[in-house]
C-alpha cells in the first residue's frame, strides 16, 4: 500500500510541474503577441502598426516622425523590432506604429 500512495504522489507532482511550467509558457507567449489594429483598445487609439499609413485627416494630432519607438510609453529596447506598451497589455506594439496616446520620449 506504501509503495502505491508514493507512486500517485509522485505522478501528482509531476503533473503539477507540468501544468505549472505549460502555464508560464503560454504566459509568455500570449505576451509575446502582436496587437492587431482591429483590436478594440487599438482601435480606439487609432493604432497603426506602420505610422506612415497613419491618416492624417482622422488623426490630427500625428506628425511625421512620431512612432511607438519614440513614445515615453514604449518600453522595448534602443533598436528593437517591437516592445512593450501598457497600454495593451500582454501585447508587443510596432515600434514603427503610432496611436493617439503618443507622448515625446524624455
Amino acid at each position: 500500500m506504501t509503495t502505491q500512495i508514493s507512486t500517485t504522489r509522485r505522478v501528482f507532482v509531476m503533473q503539477t510541474a507540468f501544468a505549472g511550467a505549460a502555464t508560464v509558457l503560454s504566459v509568455k507567449a500570449q505576451a509575446q503577441s502582436m496587437v492587431a489594429e482591429t483590436d478594440p483598445q487599438a482601435a480606439a487609439l487609432g493604432y497603426k502598426a506602420d505610422a506612415s499609413k497613419v491618416d492624417k485627416a482622422k488623426q490630427p494630432k500625428y506628425a511625421a516622425g512620431q512612432a511607438c519607438s519614440n513614445c515615453a510609453l514604449y518600453q522595448g529596447a534602443a533598436g528593437s523590432a517591437a516592445g512593450a506598451c501598457p497600454l495593451f497589455a500582454g501585447k508587443q506594439v510596432s515600434a514603427k506604429a503610432w496611436c493617439s496616446a503618443w507622448a515625446k520620449k524624455g
